[in-house]
This record gives C-alpha cells, structure tokens and sequence, in this order.
C-alpha cells in the first residue's frame, strides 16, 4: 500500500503509511515536521504511535543536528533472528518446557544481570571510559547495581522478548528483542537533558522541549555522536551474546543442530549517517527499521502473533524504511485495566510463556494487528519468513 495521507502542518509534509493515528501522536508528527532542521519530509511508519517527543514509527531526517529524545533512551534497541536445523517435530512441548526453563536461567531478564562479565565487554571499555571522562554525569544516571559489564548478554523488561518460533514450513528459528540496557538509558536520558539546556540556554524555540536538537559544531554534538555510536554498538553485542546463550541454552533439550543462516541483526531505535533527496543527513528511525533494497530485517508481532523476516525494497519516501513491528494501541496502564489474566491465557493458547499479572500490559489484545500493519506496507517490503512463536520469555 502506498502512502495513505499525508500532513501539511509544518515546514515539511510528513508521508504516513497507515489510514488511523491517534491524535497525540499526530502532533508529535507535526511538531517534528516544523523543526528548521528537517530535511525534505518525515515519514510515519504503519504502526506509528505516541512517544515521547518524537512518535514512536518515525523516520526523521535532520540536516546538522540531532535530537537525541528522537533516537530515545533504549539507544540500538533491536531484533536478532537466525533460523537452526530443526524442524517442528524436534521442538515438542516437553521438550520446549525444558528450553524455558533453561532460558529462563541463562539469560537475566528485568533488572538482574549476570555475574560475571562476558569476554565480548572488553573491547567496549576504552570507549565508555572516554566518554565518562568528559561526561561523569553519565555514570551517575546508572543504578547503583547496574554494571553494563553484567548486563551484556541480558534482556531487560518490557516489550523485550526471547522466542522460538516456527516458520511456515515448520522451520525452527531463534529470535529476541533487547537494547543498550541500563547503560542507554543513561546515556540517552543524560544527552536528552543536556540538549534541553541548551536550547533553553541558546534561547531556540521548539514546539517541545523534548525535540531540543545538538547542531552540528555545538558544543555536545560530537560527544553524542560517539556516546550514541557506542550504545547502538553494545546493543547489537548484546543481542548477539543473549543469542548464543539461548542457542547454548538449547543445545541440552533438543536433538544436534546447527544455525543454517546468517543471523539477521537490525536496530530500531537508532541514528546514523545516510544520504538521502540529495542530501546528507543524520537519519533517525524511531521504532523503525532499515529497509534498503534488497536488506533483510525483522518485523515482530506481540506474543501470540505472527512475526516475520523482510526484504526491503528500497523505497525513497520512506527513506529505505518499514515498520519495527505492531505497535501499542493502548498504554501499558490501560492494558492493565482492560485485559484480565483469562483473556492473556486465551491469547497466548499454544504458547509456552508467562501467562500471570506480571507481563498483562504486553498481552497480543494491547498491540495493533500485525497483518494490518504489513498489509500497510507492501510498498515497503516482501515477506521472506512468516514466524509464529511456540516459545516467549519475557522480563
């Protein structure tokens, strides 16, 4: 489907691919398009909806400068998926019981962490060294028992989630959702205050505080490039370390297999240089992810929905982007209002996760529907895989 309308409200047009946004996040689209930074227009993804400052499902492209509350705090969140030599009939429930439990003790989940450092952390500490001595209120921002060392190889909480799911050829894939953990969050929440003050202090007028932006050349700009650039890197290590350890994990419950394919690694939650309308920019995709021709990438639906792996087609008004998955429809709080523990069982019959109070907010009834939101961008990507999970641990 092509772009299904298109905003006029600002500086620049904003492009969004789906027919229905909720009214906040529409003018979290228009306050970004009237930013003197934007460069051509802004794009909204199919499962756009409120963030904070800038829509989650957004794609925002900025010509020398930055706004670090669009790249948000969960800095190079993302998804990680490999397919493995197993079929269905290798994965019975019994068996399956077995790799959660196993999962569940291999990887920490919420705010645990392990307890030894992972050897993959060394080479990240020259450059978090570098970029605490200029920046020591970083570390205050960390938790005084949060040690980004421990947590590489951790999932956290929330919509975070480690699956096993079936394709639809009864193939067996591997695939989770995690960031930067506590370390982004520091990073992100310290940059997003930083930038604030100095909007303030440089007296630049914004139609949110939290859209204040680093201009290329400012003071703080090249200390978030590299503080940003570092956290999307421990984020894809992350997800990487998790992914062994759940493959490991597995090992002991499951006949002999191997991974048959390249593990796909994208970010959602990211910024990085690309050249786009002409132009150089620094892009932002705010829950979205790269879609360049040809590029593979993942699009997860909620626990109990299907899931799949993309190819993107490459498509200039989206600025080589899709979707990053179904999106929320309602707030966490409202979910909880809404939804009982019956209806979490009912929607996720079939699957082997937690079925309690605890994880009620990211029940499948709380997210869009992930087929509407492919339906939406056809014009975007083609579906490679189509996964539905048999496993879901979540934090």
């Amino acid at each position: 489907m092509p772009v299904a309308q298109q905003i006029r409200e600002g500086r620049v047009p904003v492009e969004v691919y789906t027919a229905e946004i909720e009214a906040a996040a529409r003018q979290q689209l228009v306050n970004v398009s009237q930013l003197p930074i934007v460069h051509h227009h802004v794009a909204a993804m199919p499962d756009v909806h409120l963030g904070i400052g800038a829509t989650v499902g957004s794609v925002i492209p900025t010509r020398g400068a930055i706004i670090p509350a669009a790249v948000g705090v969960d800095i190079g969140c993302g998804v990680i998926a490999t397919q493995l030599s197993l079929t269905g009939k290798d994965v019975e429930e019994k068996s399956l019981r077995k790799v959660f439990d196993q999962i569940s003790r291999d990887v920490p989940v919420g705010f645990a962490q392990h307890d030894d450092a992972a050897a993959d952390a060394k080479p990240f500490h020259k450059g978090l060294k570098c970029i605490l001595d200029k920046h020591p209120g970083v570390q205050k921002r960390i938790g005084k028992r949060s040690d980004w060392r421990l947590q590489l190889g951790t999932l956290g909480g929330g919509n975070h989630f480690i699956e096993v799911c079936l394709d639809e050829s009864q193939g067996v894939w591997v695939m989770l959702h995690s960031g930067s953990r506590g370390i982004g969050n520091a990073i992100g929440s310290y940059f997003i205050e930083l930038a604030k003050k100095d909007a303030e202090k440089n007296q630049i007028r914004l139609p949110d505080r939290d859209l204040a932006y680093f201009p290329e050349g400012a003071q703080h700009f090249g200390d978030y490039v590299e503080a940003v650039g570092w956290a999307q890197d421990y984020a894809r290590a992350n997800r990487a370390e998790m992914l062994d350890l759940v493959v490991e994990g597995m090992r002991r419950h499951l006949p002999s297999f191997e991974a048959t394919r390249e593990a796909v690694n994208c970010h959602h939650n990211y910024v990085q240089r690309e050249r786009h309308y002409g132009a150089d920019v620094w892009l932002t995709r705010k829950g979205a992810i790269r879609a360049g021709k040809g590029e593979l990438g993942i699009i997860p639906g909620s626990m109990g929905a299907r899931s799949y792996i993309v190819r993107g087609k490459g498509s200039a008004a989206s600025f080589e982007s899709c979707a990053h998955g179904a999106g929320r429809k309602m707030s966490r709080s409202a979910a909880r209002k809404r939804f009982r523990v019956e209806d979490l069982v009912e929607q996720t019959s079939g699957v082997i996760c937690r079925k309690d109070k605890g994880v009620l907010d990211e029940i499948p009834g709380a997210y869009k529907s992930i087929d509407e939101v492919m339906a939406n961008q056809a014009d975007l990507v083609e579906v490679v895989h189509t996964l539905k999970q048999v496993l879901c641990v979540k934090g």
